[in-house]
C-alpha cells in the first residue's frame, strides 16, 4: 500500500496557500500566482500547458511522479460556483491534464465522470473526504495518493490524520490575506515534524513527516 502525500504545495511566508477571491479571473486568488514563481519556469510546468523548454527542477519533476491517484478540491478543478464554469467545463488544463491517473474531485455537486486524454479520468465524489480517499487508494494500488489541494482539502486531510508526508514550497512572498494553511492546526500534536529543508532561490522546500 502506498502513502498519502502532499507534494510541492506552495505557501507564503505568512502561511497562506491561496489569495482571496478565487475565480475564473484569479484561479489562485488575488496574489496567489506569486506563490508559484519557482514553478512556472520549470520544464514540468511548461509541459503541463503545452509549451516546450523550461528549467530543470527536481522538485517540480517529483511533484507528479509515483502517484497512482490524485485528490483535488472543487476549486482546483474549476472556478468557484455551482455551474462548473459552464456545461462543457473539463478543468483548467485542456484535453490532456497532467495527472494521467484517476483523479477524485471533492464536491457537493454531482457530475458524471469525465475521461480525458493521457489516462486522466475525473471522478466527482459527493460523499466526503473518507470516501474519496478510499476510492483513491483502491485506484492507486501500490502507488502513492497525492492530495493536490487546495487549502481546505489539505486542511481536512491533515486534521483527519490521513497525510503521511507533506512537502511545502515556501515562497518569499507575503500575502497578508488569503486562505491560511495551518490556522488552528497543531502540527506537533498530530505527529508531524520537519524531516528535510532545502533552500533555493525562489522557494524553500520543507518536508514534514508523520
Amino acid at each position: 500500500m502506498g502513502k498519502v502525500r502532499v507534494r510541492c504545495f506552495a505557501v507564503s511566508i505568512d502561511g497562506f496557500g491561496a489569495g482571496l477571491g478565487q475565480g475564473l479571473e484569479h484561479p489562485m486568488g488575488k496574489g496567489g500566482q506569486e506563490l508559484h514563481r519557482w514553478f512556472f519556469p520549470t520544464r514540468t510546468f511548461r509541459s503541463m500547458i503545452g509549451q516546450d523548454g523550461g528549467t530543470d527542477d527536481r522538485f517540480a519533476q517529483a511533484s507528479m511522479e509515483g502517484f497512482g491517484a490524485f485528490i483535488l478540491g472543487r476549486n482546483m478543478f474549476g472556478p468557484a460556483g455551482d455551474d462548473w464554469g459552464g456545461p462543457d467545463w473539463k478543468g483548467w488544463w485542456g484535453d490532456n491534464p497532467p495527472y494521467h491517473a484517476p483523479t477524485f474531485i471533492l464536491t457537493h455537486h454531482a457530475r458524471a465522470p469525465i475521461v480525458m486524454d493521457g489516462g486522466t479520468t475525473f471522478h466527482f465524489v459527493t460523499e466526503g473526504i473518507e470516501a474519496a480517499l478510499a476510492r483513491a487508494k483502491a485506484a492507486a494500488g501500490d502507488l502513492d495518493v497525492k492530495v493536490g489541494g487546495g487549502v481546505s482539502t489539505v486542511r481536512q486531510y491533515l486534521l483527519a490524520g490521513a497525510i503521511d508526508e507533506m512537502h511545502l514550497a515556501v515562497s518569499p512572498v507575503v500575502l497578508g490575506r488569503g486562505e491560511p494553511l495551518f490556522a488552528g492546526i497543531d502540527l506537533p500534536s498530530l505527529g508531524y515534524r520537519v524531516t528535510d529543508t532545502v533552500p533555493t532561490e525562489l522557494a524553500t522546500h520543507v518536508v514534514l513527516t508523520r
